[in-house]
């Protein structure tokens, strides 16, 4: 919207080409995003309150996190809020991606929603059934891929990057794009809400990641970077970089009131949109690879569960104290910030990691 407007008024007077580079318009849109949800979460912390919605918190899980019973959840409302704002604000509302990834993240917040709003309202610890879930997850990820692919949005869509190999991409074919999408979408979207457990655990390494993601779509949108350091061009991703940045915005601002101990809890509209956004540009950019690499820890916390379920079914033992990883840490003996701060520590590395295939090849 402010685009459009700063296009417009630049004949009469050109310092509003500031408002039309991507790199300001990024930095406003974080800011704008920072301070919309930095303004309303109090309001809407109260709000909350009075309505009664609050956490659920399992019988089964640590006896620590039972006093956390009653703290107002879904807070990814609040996120949502601010970074679609924001985002709509400062980015080109022409562009397709900008469009994609909003209604995606759109559509699996609404998931996110159905299965808080049993949590809170029918006060059900496991909300909506895991099958459920998984096939609403599912069926948005294959509309969000198909549209990829029936409108040609990206270049060598059928084709996956390999980091740190110059000008190297493995081949998958079109049944092979959709198998590998869907699994960095879903499996994004579900680790991402597997690790939401501890105050401000999930939050920052999905700010921190999407400031990577982010730096790979501007140089993606880009001739000269792009061939430079010898990653696919794609012509308009760069208009990814506004929405990355306003997520980076509402994010750091949900984590002021979200930081131990937490006033607000994220809750499965924040997490499984926050998940899938971050999944589906990782799809865009062609950089699923060195997505997976950034979300380490998303990905650890996703796999515990996974090996907990597989090794207690098929041997009746557990290889965990507890899954997901971080309440193994948590009966290990951790302080609930250790776990936090020592995770955003692992996830910051890994972000750089992830930036030195920009130049590693």
């Amino acid at each position: 919207m402010l685009y459009w407007l700063a296009n417009q008024l630049v004949p009469y007077f050109s310092g509003f080409n500031l408002f039309t580079y991507v790199s300001s318009r990024a930095m406003f849109a974080a800011l704008t995003a920072f301070f919309i949800g930095l303004y309303a979460g109090p309001a809407f912390i109260r709000r909350l309150r009075r309505k009664d919605i609050g956490q659920q918190v399992r019988d089964d899980g640590p006896q620590s996190h039972l006093e956390k019973s009653g703290t107002p959840t879904m807070g990814g409302v609040l996120i949502i809020a601010a970074w679609f704002i924001a985002a709509l604000l400062w980015a080109d509302l022409s562009n397709p991606y900008l469009w994609l990834v909003l209604l995606t993240t759109a559509a699996f917040a609404g998931i996110g929603w159905i299965d808080d709003s049993r949590k809170v309202y029918q006060k059900n610890t496991k909300g909506l059934s895991m099958r459920a879930k998984l096939a609403l997850q599912s069926l948005l990820a294959l509309v969000a891929l198909t549209i990829i692919w029936q409108a040609d949005l990206i270049n060598g869509a059928t084709e996956i990057t390999i980091p740190y190999w110059k000008a190297t991409a493995l081949s998958l074919g079109v049944v092979g794009f959709f198998v590998f999408g869907y699994l960095t979408l879903v499996g994004a979207s579900n680790a991402v809400n597997l690790t939401d457990g501890l105050d401000g655990l999930a939050i920052l390494p999905a700010v921190m990641i999407s400031g990577g993601l982010g730096v790979y779509a501007y140089i993606s949108g880009h001739t000269f970077f792009s061939d430079y350091v010898g990653v696919v061009y794609i012509p308009g991703i760069h208009e990814l970089v506004i929405f990355c940045a306003a997520l980076i915005g509402a994010g750091l601002a949900f984590l002021w009131f979200n930081a131990y101990p937490a006033e607000i809890f994220m809750g499965d509209v924040g997490s499984l949109a926050i998940g899938a956004a971050l999944g589906l540009v990782a799809v865009l950019v062609r950089q699923e690879i060195i997505f997976a690499l950034m979300s380490g820890v998303f990905v650890m916390e996703a796999v515990s569960v996974i090996l907990q379920v597989f090794s207690y079914k098929t041997t009746g033992r557990r290889v965990l104290l507890m899954a997901p990883l971080h309440h193994h840490f948590e009966l290990r003996g951790w302080k609930e910030n250790q776990v936090v701060v020592r995770f955003w520590i692992i996830t910051f590395i890994l972000v750089l990691v992830g930036l030195a295939g920009l130049k590693i090849r």
